[in-house]
């Protein structure tokens, strides 16, 4: 019989339907249940800290990175227990600032503040948001061992406790998220943004790497040169639920987290696939292009050279980056080798390193996009538009034979897979 799949698509679902005849593995993180009560382990993480921590004092003012809409963060769950906590402290709310760490993403206007945060929080607590541009609100913290100038939002700075709030799960090229990388990077500005991420070239900074990665390495030091006094971080199931929460010194956090998260989302695969089918895992971790290519790389890393990759994004924000549009379209790109050739010769940017991201997997695998998007915009980004999944999966198996090995990964942001067999 046929065999159905679903996959997460923007805020609801799409389905196909995938002929009899062909073996089909899901490659997905631990289906772990969620929390029973995620509220009380927020809150007993949040009072039993991990590591050597100091409480804020009353009539101090603190500082609290949050992530930007690009993050399924559960706000919601991990935010209360730190605030009741500061108000037994005896900080004021009007000594308390939210800042959104946006990093080099869009800036976040305030009518969009309620997509991240309860209507509580926004009607108690001054919430502004980080501009990586801004040099006149960055302060310069001087450089990291590994050359990085490190220039961070001031507001954050000038507060007596710092505080950043996030999910640890896999990333691309920084290994892991979490810990200090909300202020990090979220609150850096672009130049040192820009020569962080220039490490991703480096064969360590990869999925899954912690010790020897030299972007996360670089990463933590940046946080020492901040201090950052206090991080709540949550492990997600599939499903965008907590599962985990750890609280206290932003290192130990990770040093507790990351072996919990290789439990979690690292997946056993025998050998790669033909055909992958993945989705980022829906809204938000689909909002945009520049959002769902790290879905993209981590199922790439499991297709066959030569095989077809079909992403599933709705990305109704587009791109995700002005500059990665008009570095594609002026001149346009006409082919991947255009794009290596053209950001080898200009150098490493933020912004436009997407498109060579982009390109070192679709050139690969023959990549289809499932999107909201306008086809010819797809085109120019050198991907291959579909207008639906149906049509696409019937278009792959075209290409390939009849004992095609065919794999799903339905949170391919979320999902570290493993190759047993290289």
């Amino acid at each position: 019989m046929p065999q159905i799949i679903q996959l997460p698509y923007g805020t609801c679902e799409i389905m196909a339907e995938l002929p009899a005849g062909y073996a089909v593995d899901f490659v997905t993180p631990r289906m772990l249940k969620p929390a029973d009560d995620p509220a009380t382990i927020v809150r007993n993480a949040v009072y039993s800290p991990l590591g050597a921590v100091r409480p804020p004092r009353a009539r101090q003012t603190v500082a609290i990175a949050i992530n930007d809409k690009t993050r399924p963060v559960p706000h919601q769950h991990l935010l209360p227990p730190v605030l009741q906590g500061m108000r037994h402290a005896g900080v004021r709310d009007e000594d308390v600032l939210f800042i959104i760490a946006t990093g080099t993403h869009p800036r976040m206007e305030g009518a969009e503040y309620e997509a991240i945060l309860p209507s509580e929080i926004l009607e108690r607590y001054r919430v502004i948001c980080h501009d990586a541009g801004d040099e006149a609100n960055l302060t310069f913290l001087g450089e990291t061992a590994r050359g990085t100038p490190v220039q961070i939002n001031s507001d954050y700075l000038a507060a007596d406790y710092r505080i950043v709030i996030g999910n640890i799960e896999p990333h691309q090229f920084q290994g892991f998220s979490g810990g200090v990388k909300s202020a990090a990077i979220g609150l850096a500005g672009a130049k040192t943004i820009n020569h962080n991420h220039a490490m991703m070239r480096d064969p360590n900074a990869r999925l899954g790497e912690y010790e020897a990665n030299p972007a996360r390495q670089d990463v933590e030091e940046i946080g020492r040169l901040i201090g950052i006094d206090f991080a709540v971080n949550a492990l997600l199931n599939g499903e965008k639920q907590i599962v985990r929460a750890l609280a206290g010194d932003p290192f130990a956090v990770m040093r507790a987290g990351i072996p919990e998260a290789r439990v979690l989302y690292q997946a056993p695969v025998d050998a790669s696939f033909d055909l992958m089918i993945a989705s980022p895992g829906g809204h938000p971790k689909d909002i945009n292009i520049y959002q769902a290519q790290k879905g993209m790389a981590h199922a790439a890393a499991v297709t066959k050279s030569g095989g077809v990759l079909i992403l599933c994004a709705a990305c109704p924000e587009g791109s995700g980056s002005i500059d990665y549009e008009t570095w594609m379209m002026n001149p346009p790109m006409r082919s991947h080798e255009a794009v290596f050739e053209r950001f080898e010769r200009e150098g490493f940017q933020v912004g436009r390193h997407k498109a060579f991201q982009v390109s070192r997997d679709a050139a690969r695998c023959h990549t289809m996009l499932v999107s909201e998007l306008d086809e010819e915009f797809v085109r120019a980004l050198l991907l291959h538009p579909q207008p639906e999944l149906q049509t696409a999966i019937d278009r792959a198996l075209e290409k390939l034979p009849c004992d095609a090995r065919i794999g799903v990964m339905p949170a391919a942001n979320a999902t570290m897979a493993v190759l047993q067999h290289m």
